[in-house]
């Protein structure tokens, strides 16, 4: 049997954020990744919901010593679902985390999306998966119209923040002008 696995779909997708052994790209069928509002943290965060014949880019890494409490740990906010038979390549176990409903909060200018976590994810898509995932990333992720995003670069505010190339830097900005959200 095989160790069980996650699938990252955000922050999880740079592994310069995390040291989870054999992280590999992946595909999630019948997800979509979408921002969250929710009353348990002070920024929007990403989450997934099901959403049929969408595919998700993102990564597996396994649990280590499979045992799930410190990755729980990490994604406190949110609860883990099984999606082994959702995910390419195939494993015996894999989860997603999901922020779970009763914690959704209306989406407000008091819960931004820092720039500092959306730098993380996109440097992550871009490594793994080239400008072409930097483009599926922000397509396939719902939510754009509904938030504000803080500009955050200079004096970050997530936890795991990472310093981008000026090329991850360029991208991220003219994907957010697409989407009527000031540049950083």
């Amino acid at each position: 049997m095989n160790h069980p696995r996650f699938f990252g779909y955000g922050s999880l997708v740079n592994f310069d954020t995390h040291s989870y052994p054999e992280p590999k790209a992946a595909k999630l069928q019948g997800w979509r990744r979408v921002w969250r509002h929710t009353n348990i943290r002070d920024f929007a965060f990403l989450s997934v919901e099901p959403h049929e014949g969408t595919v998700l880019l993102g990564a597996t890494a396994l649990v280590p010593n499979a045992d799930f409490e410190a990755l729980d740990e990490r994604e406190f906010a949110y609860a883990r679902r099984p999606v082994a038979h959702q995910v390419t390549p195939e494993h015996d176990e894999v989860v997603v985390y999901e922020v779970e409903e009763g914690y959704f909060a209306e989406p407000s200018t008091a819960h931004p999306v820092l720039l500092s976590y959306l730098d993380v994810v996109v440097q992550g898509y871009h490594r793994l998966f080239g400008d072409d995932g930097v483009k599926h990333f922000f397509d396939t992720t719902m939510g754009w119209e509904s938030l504000p995003v803080l500009d955050d670069r200079d004096a970050p505010l997530y936890p795991r923040a990472c310093l981008l190339t000026d090329k991850e830097t360029a991208l991220v900005d003219a994907y957010l002008k697409e989407r009527g959200q000031p540049q950083g």
